[in-house]
């Protein structure tokens, strides 16, 4: 298979990538390191992406920030940085991903846990991982030729300790499961699945 990773040189996506390029060609997309470079809050770059890809099986995004703050004190440009970047980042990897993919290829996107079970702070991004996931669910009724999308939803991630003060009560999740949980996405038969990793 010819898998595209975006976000392939990050925490999670280097581990994605290790996994998958032993038996598959993989494309390493990254902001400014990788085998492509694309910034997927710009559409424009995305679709410049794509005409460099061509036509491939799957698509996988391991990529997508946002704003992590108090409500109180939250400005509408902080907030659209996640709505900039993990969500319309990643719906335009579809909108646009989805007129080069081959048939019955596959679209895994990323959200979190944040949607199901938010901490103080993570307004932005619980409000953008559960527009993903609702894009996926709906996505997956109108993707053509047998095209299927998930996501995977993991935890606070064990590779991440920086994070663990701002995530009280939740154990930290281990990066071979949320690696697992994109294979059943991209190697599995599953679509419109919001695969949980918690």
């Amino acid at each position: 298979m010819k898998i595209v990773i975006v976000g392939a040189t990050g925490t999670l996506g280097s581990k994605i990538t290790a996994d998958l390029e032993k038996d598959h060609e993989v494309i390493k997309v990254g902001t400014k390191t990788g085998d492509l470079q694309a910034d997927i809050t710009d559409p424009e770059s995305i679709k410049i992406m794509f005409e460099k890809v061509g036509s491939f099986d799957a698509l996988v995004c391991a990529a997508g920030g946002g704003h992590f703050g108090p409500l109180n004190s939250m400005t509408t440009e902080e907030f659209l940085k996640g709505v900039n970047s993990k969500m319309m980042g990643q719906i335009n990897l579809v909108l646009l991903g989805q007129h080069y993919i081959n048939p019955k290829g596959s679209f895994t996107l990323i959200t979190g846990v944040l949607s199901d079970d938010p901490v103080r702070n993570s307004v932005n991004l619980a409000t953008v991982n559960s527009a993903v996931n609702g894009f996926v669910k709906a996505a997956a009724l109108e993707l053509e030729n047998g095209v299927r999308i998930n996501a995977v939803s993991p935890g606070v991630v064990e590779d991440s300790p920086e994070l663990f003060e701002a995530f009280p009560g939740h154990k930290p999740v281990s990066m071979e499961r949320v690696v697992f949980a994109y294979r059943k996405s991209v190697l599995g038969h599953v679509t419109g699945q919001i695969i949980k990793e918690v």
